[in-house]
């Protein structure tokens, strides 16, 4: 019996709504496969990336583990070797293939793979046949699960965007929607916050990550919150100032990766006989000037917030302020693919604050008070990771619709860059 979780927060639904979101979601990551070939789906741009294949594979891996093992009487294993081939970074299941060769796994083909998609499908509707109590345990990691393929969702468009801009013809995974025309950046507007003791956190109602609790009171001093995200503009105008090339701008750490990878310009930019242009997901397109700026480190971020007299606002600045914002997000539901122009919706409300980009935070990532990791393999999931990383808010155009709320915190290190990473500025007051 693998050991499960104790207290990931959520309000349980019903066993039907679990089964229709449960179905919807592993049906998506299908969908958004399709486009591939099966090269595309074993190839492995860099470490932090993983092979298309790999995540369907894996995250059919978590439900057979985690949910059908333990819980489906009479349960058979796919392929015991599938544990090694596909078990993620879980030190209690034992060992696995290191996340950097990942790549090398031609083996398995592709059909065997769909096949252990197909079986566990199969089996995960015949524990709905059986029937289990809504409040449950299995109830629980099924829900655990939903999120998890969500997140694999969202790394399999940001890895395939970074096998593409490493091919050198720069194909395209699919078109973009039309979207309504929306004019060029507008002004920065900013919204004042007096600050105070804030509760923060999430609070108990509807999933949540154990990362995301206990909601706790925390002091905001006063400050101020840009309406909108920093655009490719606005970059623009740092990059032509020197900001590349300006060490006062820098934290040391981030000075020395940009010297040492020579770094000019956010990733994917490249320029094409002065013109810049910009690799997306719909092949290499001219660069936005209007729209967030995206794929910028932590390092880009805060190098840039210092040019602009700014700074980068805390994760609970950006939570208060988030409780402003309206709900609506340039998400994978609107079909964009890409980071959109401000909407530029009502004066003194925050925007932009869902979907478009991760918006990095001055906040280490680090434990909230009291806070405990749940018990068993699952504990994994988040709290060992919290040293050496930054909170993002927000999600991104690629993030799954329903997937987000203001108290989600995302976590990279700070000189990684390949999610859709952007920034808003801060100031104090």
């Amino acid at each position: 019996m693998i050991p499960l979780v104790s207290n990931i927060h959520s309000d349980q639904p019903s066993t039907n709504d679990l089964r229709g979101r449960l179905f919807e979601t592993r049906a998506l990551s299908l969908r958004l496969a399709a486009p591939l070939t099966a090269e595309d789906m074993v190839a492995q741009a860099m470490d932090d990336a993983s092979p298309t294949k790999w995540h369907l594979a894996h995250t059919t891996w978590f439900f057979e583990t985690f949910v059908l093992a333990p819980r489906l009487p009479g349960y058979a294993v796919f392929d015991e070797a599938f544990g090694y081939c596909f078990n993620s970074y879980y030190e209690q299941l034992g060992l696995r293939q290191p996340r950097p060769k990942r790549g090398v796994l031609t083996r398995p083909p592709l059909e065997r793979i769909r096949a252990y998609r197909d079986h566990v499908d199969q089996a995960l509707d015949a524990l709905f046949v059986l029937g289990f109590d809504e409040n449950s345990v299995a109830a629980s990691v099924l829900e655990i699960g939903i999120n998890h393929e969500q997140q694999h969702q969202e790394l399999m468009l940001t890895d395939i965007l970074a096998l593409f801009a490493a091919n050198p013809l720069r194909p395209r995974y699919g078109r973009a929607q039309a979207q309504a025309q929306r004019n060029g950046a507008t002004n920065m507007g900013w919204t004042a916050y007096s600050g105070g003791i804030e509760r923060v956190g999430h609070a108990g109602h509807g999933f949540a990550w154990d990362n995301e609790g206990p909601a706790h009171e925390t002091l905001i001093h006063p400050f101020r919150m840009a309406h909108r995200l920093v655009t490719n503009g606005e970059f623009l105008e740092f990059i032509l100032d020197g900001g590349y090339e300006s060490a006062l701008l820098w934290l040391s750490d981030g000075w020395g990766l940009v010297n040492r990878e020579g770094w000019r310009a956010p990733l994917y930019w490249e320029q094409c006989g002065g013109e810049w242009r910009v690799m997306t997901l719909q092949g290499l397109t001219p660069l936005d000037l209007a729209a967030p700026v995206a794929h910028v480190s932590y390092y880009e971020a805060d190098a840039f917030a210092r040019w602009a007299g700014r700074r980068l606002p805390t994760e609970f600045e950006w939570e208060v302020a988030a409780r402003r914002a309206p709900e609506a997000a340039n998400d994978l539901s609107s079909g964009a693919l890409r980071p959109l122009p401000d909407p530029s919706g009502a004066a003194g409300a925050p925007r932009q604050m869902f979907g478009d980009v991760w918006e990095w935070t001055a906040s280490a990532y680090l434990p909230y008070p009291q806070y405990r990791p749940p018990q068993g393999a699952l504990g994994e999931y988040n709290g060992k990771f919290m040293v050496g990383q930054h909170v993002l808010r927000g999600g991104s155009c690629v993030t799954p619709k329903g997937h987000i709320r203001a108290t989600y915190r995302n976590f990279f290190y700070p000189h990684q860059r390949w999610q859709f990473m952007g920034l808003r500025l801060a100031e104090d007051l």
